[in-house]
């Protein structure tokens, strides 16, 4: 395997953290196969450019801070790019639990009042699912849109 294909590959994992599995994708883009993939993957390993764990905490916690993702969407994501079970669990401990109950309030709130004209029934309902597809638990945004709701009336 020529070392043109490992500094590319190098630079690709460098610039910014990487799943195994978009590590591999690229390394088939750039005409490897078969134990050609597994060698340069092996060797991104060892030179500690590709380590799976730094990237699950890397995802884990951008997604968290900078798009305000809840746990199963990030979970979903995870396993969909196929990090290790054992990975994401380390990845997962990036999220504090009273920042994540902050910004889901903090988002429950926003909502809520963004839908000032809707019945109370209506907007509560429309809150929770908001924060469903934003990937927060519902038993967990239940009661905290139901707070809202009775502090804002």
């Amino acid at each position: 395997m020529s070392s043109s294909y490992i500094a590319k590959l190098q630079h690709y994992c460098a610039y910014q953290e990487r799943s195994h599995s978009e590590v591999k994708y690229k390394c088939l883009e750039l005409g490897l196969r078969g134990e050609e993939v597994d060698e340069a993957i092996a060797a991104l390993v060892s030179e500690n450019f590709l380590n799976e764990e730094r990237f699950a905490r890397a995802f884990v916690g951008g997604k968290f801070r900078s798009k305000q993702w809840g746990r199963k969407k990030i979970l979903a994501e995870l396993k969909q790019r196929q990090v290790s079970a054992y990975c994401i669990k380390k990845g997962m401990e990036e999220i504090d639990a009273d920042d994540y109950e902050q910004a889901l309030t903090t988002l429950a709130t926003k909502k809520y009042e963004s839908l000032r004209g809707e019945e109370s029934f209506k907007r509560k309902y429309k809150v929770v699912q908001y924060l469903m597809q934003k990937g927060y638990e519902p038993e967990l945004a239940q009661p905290i849109v139901e707070q809202i709701a009775k502090d804002a009336a």
